[in-house]
């Protein structure tokens, strides 16, 4: 795939490898972007890619097929349901994430 920016570049990890999670919390301001809609932040944000892994590369959007919720109030709401989302959708490539998979706590 073509993406807009290189995954590894400064648009994709500021310069360093950043991975998955980091990438996408870092498209979001915390104390201006909130409430925030699901479908706002794909249309803007859904060609970027994510890299999950050394090998794997997918876009926002791939990972927000997988998100629940239309509309997160805060961070911590944004947060629990991408990470929830990244475990179960095996884009989450940590040791030991499977643990939360279907925990309450996530």
């Amino acid at each position: 795939m073509d993406w807009p920016h290189d995954p590894d570049g400064e648009k994709g990890s500021e310069g360093r490898r950043k991975y998955g999670h980091a990438v996408i919390a870092k498209k979001v301001d915390e104390a201006e972007d909130f409430p925030l809609s699901r479908e706002e932040f794909v249309a803007e944000f859904g060609d970027d890619p994510v890299r999950l892994d050394y090998e794997r590369v997918v876009s926002v959007a791939d990972i927000f097929e997988h998100v629940e919720g239309e509309q997160f109030e805060d961070f911590v709401a944004f947060h629990k349901a991408l990470g929830r989302a990244m475990r179960e959708n095996d884009f989450w490539f940590y040791e030991g994430a499977e643990q939360f998979v279907g925990s309450n706590d996530a």
